[in-house]
């Protein structure tokens, strides 16, 4: 368990390091900044909300009273949201959305990274998969993925635990598409590893009800106790101190109190609302800050089966499966993949009850400029705006219901049944895109601001396009390689 301080304020007037956040992003770049830094390094990170321990959240879960309760904002309440219809899921307070997330833990595909280059579309990241893949390796390793030994993306070791099992839909699909249809790699553990259970398969993974599910608060990866981190509660964040080419202050509130603090260097790990209203507030002038802001686009396949039950399987999702993700049709359309959801479900038909299988069809999506994030007459408060997905993303969507049929024919298929597509996807990306120079983004390779060179912005703001896998492994992962290649 991290160290927990009460103090009313800083303890210092500069730090080494200042860090703006608690979830994956900050939590994996301290980790590696603080292998490399030395013993006189002083870091300041400074957490808007507060610990609800996982503990205190399974009483909430069920139904029971907490002291915890209402400690942190409920996130609609910090941002204004100009598209009632559109929802953006994450989680205030100390470890951020690790304790919202379902632990879905995929790589991206190579060329995910370069479709400008192979398929004409989108922009290249400015980092490409093999500069990425031994940062993978090391998240992985840290939490403790569940995977299969075969992957449609090419790894050096394998994964630290074992796969899930499969059910009797999901073998009839590998038998056919081997390594494009996986047991899907997951931080919901395979089996009790480092102070964490088994993955229970009740699909209540918001709030694992067995702490299986890698979050911060269970990590156990000491960034919060180490003796060179000052970790402040409820300071939040109002905007930086711009100068020429560097990030000289910090400026954020606590306890009703304006507050300033500087640092020789500083990150942003809040999500990608609130690091681009950061920027903005400070006077960022770069053109796409807050720019391009996305998701994927997922949506609910009901597969209707002939006297085959879909039973087994130890996860919530089970399976991934590639067979609508790569080739030349991204040229024309997004790739899509495919999730085996493996919640308790029945089809209500007697006789019939489990004769059915059910997939999440997510599809990637490129920036738009017409979703932005825009300031307020509140600098805590961000206003919202969001206008659809791209045509490429709903091309993508018509494509997938003519081809989705074929695909299948392997199985006993009675009906397919396509529903709306979700709200959400619990993923919010863009913002502060990563890009080879500023004409065309607002952070370098190393998540370091193209003008203000000691203001890294890290998360899944930074992403140049939005591949249809989840992005939590890679933000992890370009925050390892951002404090190793910076420090």
């Amino acid at each position: 368990m991290q160290r927990i301080f009460h103090t009313s304020q800083p303890m210092q007037t500069h730090y080494t390091l200042i860090v703006a956040g608690t979830g994956f992003a900050s939590t994996f770049f301290l980790k590696k900044y603080l292998s490399k830094a030395p013993a006189s390094a002083r870091v300041l990170v400074l957490e808007r909300g507060h610990l609800y321990p996982h503990a205190e959240r399974l009483k909430e879960l069920r139904g029971e009273k907490t002291a915890y309760a209402g400690l942190n904002p409920l996130p609609d309440d910090t941002f204004i949201n100009h598209n009632p219809k559109k929802e953006w899921k994450f989680t205030t307070g100390f470890g951020g959305s690790s304790n919202c997330w379902y632990g879905c833990t995929p790589r991206f595909l190579p060329a995910d990274f370069k479709l400008k280059t192979l398929y004409g579309v989108g922009s290249d990241w400015p980092i490409q998969y093999d500069e990425l893949d031994p940062y993978y390796e090391q998240v992985e390793q840290i939490m403790d993925i569940s995977g299969p030994a075969n992957t449609p993306y090419l790894r050096k070791k394998p994964y630290p635990l074992g796969p899930h099992a499969f059910t009797e839909v999901d073998r009839l699909l590998q038998a056919k598409y081997g390594n494009l249809y996986i047991s899907q790699p997951t931080a919901r553990a395979r089996q009790a590893v480092n102070g964490r259970a088994g993955c229970c398969a009740s699909a209540v993974c918001y709030t694992c009800p067995v702490n299986a599910k890698f979050t911060i608060e269970n990590s156990n990866m000491g960034v919060y106790d180490d003796p060179r981190v000052e970790l402040v509660y409820g300071a939040a964040v109002s905007h930086l101190d711009l100068q020429g080419s560097v990030a000289r202050a910090v400026h954020f509130t606590q306890g009703g109190k304006a507050r300033q603090v500087s640092a020789d260097a500083m990150a942003l790990g809040t999500n990608a609302l609130f690091n681009a209203n950061l920027l903005l507030n400070s006077g960022d002038t770069n053109a796409f800050t807050g720019k391009g802001l996305g998701e994927q686009l997922g949506m609910h396949v009901l597969v209707y089966l002939k006297n085959l039950a879909n039973v087994g399987g130890s996860t919530w999702v089970n399976a991934n499966g590639y067979m609508l993700y790569e080739g030349e049709h991204r040229r024309q359309h997004a790739a899509c993949l495919m999730e085996a959801n493996n919640a308790p479900y029945l089809r209500v038909e007697r006789g019939k009850w489990r004769d059915i299988a059910t997939f999440r069809m997510i599809f990637e999506d490129l920036p738009q400029d017409r979703n932005f994030v825009a300031t307020t007459s509140d600098p805590m408060v961000p206003a919202v705006h969001f206008d659809g997905p791209s045509d490429y993303a709903l091309r993508g969507v018509a494509s997938m219901k003519k081809t989705l049929p074929g695909i299948l024919s392997c199985l006993p298929v009675e009906k397919i049944e396509f529903q709306e597509p979700f709200p959400t996807e619990a993923h919010i990306l863009g913002t502060t895109r990563m890009s080879a120079s500023a004409s065309d983004g607002v952070v370098d390779k190393h998540l370091i601001h193209h003008q203000y060179r000691n203001l890294f912005v890290l998360g899944s703001g930074a992403f140049t396009t939005y591949s249809p896998n989840n992005p939590t492994l890679t933000l992890s992962a370009l925050s390892l390689h951002a404090a190793d290649k910076s420090f």
